[in-house]
């Protein structure tokens, strides 16, 4: 009985994401009645499960921290292929898509998933506990991605408005870079055991013991199905993203709320990801999620579209508005207050879902 649920499991997670990637190529660019849209939002809850069984079979064979790793780089190359791809498309969204998509997931990752995770495993097991060192270098490389990338050009004077001059904007992509492959070095080499799951006594886990590591080549599988799906799940989501505009207007809302259902869409696989770790009492894991993803975000959105508006025409406005710096402040203080002790209880989560909460409703109402 085990095995026949484990084969159906195997099974629907193979077919899916391919099934997701033909369905994006009949789909993509074209106008979907309300049939097809509600077959793509199935593929697409599909496709996200998928994608997180499979990261999981690759976090397994690989190891913290770099199962993490996979996950975050992963989804955030695939989103900054589409944040280009919609920035070539040209209009004046497109101005400002790469600022609003990149501080949509550090909301999202820094307040929403960790909040979520730290709620969740300080239920579940009294208390939640991670390595401060390392949750607290992955939190200082976002606060310093951030404030480099979106707050300096609110403030600087080349240009009119909140833009970087082309030497201003190549300076903060190449400082972007540096700083997040400089991360990804200490995270993977020098220090990793700071990114490692600890135990209630402090004692950093080093492997997990429920099971076997899958084979070399169940890793290759998962990592090439683990690539279909989130193509899947990243392009699905634009293809929903009309309905989803319609609605928005429909409403009432600002378009703005439209980045911001599609950032979640998109992130879906993390978080679910994140939050399988917090109930298993892998806090630090978690963390590697929300804090990498962020990053990962920033540090490899930046130089993107930097080097795209080389050829693209319009502006690029990267600098944040008054509200979300201070979103954003708030979001770099509250953090550091959580990560300093290494342990959290719920009041920690749940005030990281408060400033979540805040940011979706200024978002609906600003």
């Amino acid at each position: 009985m085990i095995v026949g649920i484990r084969s159906l499991a195997m099974g629907w997670t193979t077919v899916v994401p391919v099934i997701a990637v033909v369905l994006l190529a009949f789909t993509w660019g074209r106008g979907l009645p309300g049939g097809v849209v509600a077959l793509v939002a199935l593929v697409l809850a599909g496709s996200v499960l998928a994608a997180v069984h499979h990261a999981e079979v690759v976090a397994h064979r690989v190891g913290e921290p770099f199962g993490s790793l996979v996950l975050a780089v992963a989804v955030t190359v695939i989103e900054v292929a589409l944040i280009v791809t919609l920035m070539a498309d040209g209009g004046a969204k497109g101005a400002t898509l790469a600022r609003d998509t990149v501080f949509a997931a550090v909301m999202i990752t820094c307040n929403g998933v960790v909040g979520l995770s730290l709620l969740v495993a300080s239920l579940r097991h009294g208390i939640a506990v991670f390595n401060a060192e390392g949750t607290g270098a992955a939190l200082a490389t976002v606060a310093t991605l951030a404030t480099l990338s979106m707050v300096l050009p609110t403030f600087t004077t080349s240009r009119p408005g909140p833009e970087f001059s082309p030497t201003q904007l190549t300076f903060a992509a190449l400082s972007s870079l540096v700083t997040y492959l400089l991360f990804v070095a200490t995270q993977t080499v020098r220090h990793r055991d700071y990114f490692l799951p600890i135990t209630r006594q402090g004692e950093v886990i080093t492997a997990d013991d429920h099971a076997n590591p899958p084979s070399v080549r169940a890793t290759a599988f998962s990592l090439a199905l683990l690539g279909l799906a989130l193509v899947g799940v990243v392009g699905l989501a634009k293809g929903v993203s009309p309905t989803v505009e319609s609605g928005v207007a429909a409403a009432g809302m600002p378009q703005d709320v439209v980045g911001v259902v599609i950032a979640l869409l998109v992130l879906l696989p993390e978080t679910i990801a994140a939050l399988r770790s917090a109930r298993r009492d892998r806090v630090q894991t978690s963390l590697n999620l929300a804090l990498g993803s962020a990053m990962a975000s920033i540090g490899l959105t930046i130089p993107a579209v930097a080097l795209a508006s080389m050829w693209l025409s319009g502006p690029l406005v990267l600098g944040l508005g008054s509200v979300h710096m201070v979103l954003l402040a708030l979001t770099v203080v509250l953090g550091s207050l959580t990560v300093v002790p290494g342990r959290a209880t719920p009041l920690q989560g749940g005030v990281h879902l408060v400033v979540f909460a805040a940011y979706l409703e200024l978002a609906i109402t600003p």
